[in-house]
């Protein structure tokens, strides 16, 4: 299949014609084939999402620049699920562009960097984790909780006491994780 036919089908073909055809895709070098995978991370379709994630997960070849070109799109769903491409794909290479997500506008963006960074276990990246435990989004925080559980920094685990539980059973939940780790 041509790039040409790709690009149609993964931009204006069924739901059924796109999940076939990017599975067929786990190994494509094509730079712009990859850009119009990365474009379905604005689809509506969470299953479609998902499908393009893994379509990216498992590609062995070097996509780390296409993916790390896209931490700047202006699509924060782009810029969310690249970061955590790249964490899931273990690109170490990523953390210093990841770091500077965690300042985004987008709260889901925020989140997504600092799981990522987490996931990485980026030592490197405890201030930027510190200053996500301090968000006033509470999924960013969650993701920030479970981040400084990651990177296990008994430093940032102890700071973990002065966090509030905000009536959400799953904050109460981590910090009981990051207690124990303690």
């Amino acid at each position: 299949m041509g790039s040409w036919q790709i690009k149609k089908i993964l931009q204006s073909g069924s739901k059924e014609e796109k999940i076939t055809t990017l599975e067929s895709l786990s190994n494509v070098t094509d730079s712009k084939t990859i850009e119009e995978i990365i474009a379905l991370f604005d689809d509506a379709d969470i299953e479609l999402r998902g499908e393009a994630f893994s379509t990216l997960l498992l590609n062995d070849n070097d996509i780390s620049g296409i993916l790390l070109a896209n931490l700047k799109n202006q699509s924060k769903n782009i810029r969310g699920y690249c970061a955590l491409v790249l964490a899931n794909r273990n690109d170490r290479k990523a953390i210093s562009e990841i770091i500077q997500l965690t300042d985004d506008e987008s709260a889901m963006v925020r989140s997504c960097a600092v799981g990522a960074l987490g996931f990485l276990r980026a030592t490197e990246a405890t201030s930027v984790i510190q200053k996500c435990l301090e968000d006033s989004n509470l999924e960013v925080k969650k993701s920030a909780i479970k981040s400084a559980i990651d990177v296990n920094d008994k430093t940032l685990l102890t700071k973990l006491d002065r966090l509030s539980e905000d009536g959400d059973p799953e904050v109460g939940k981590l910090l009981v994780l990051a207690k124990n780790k303690l």
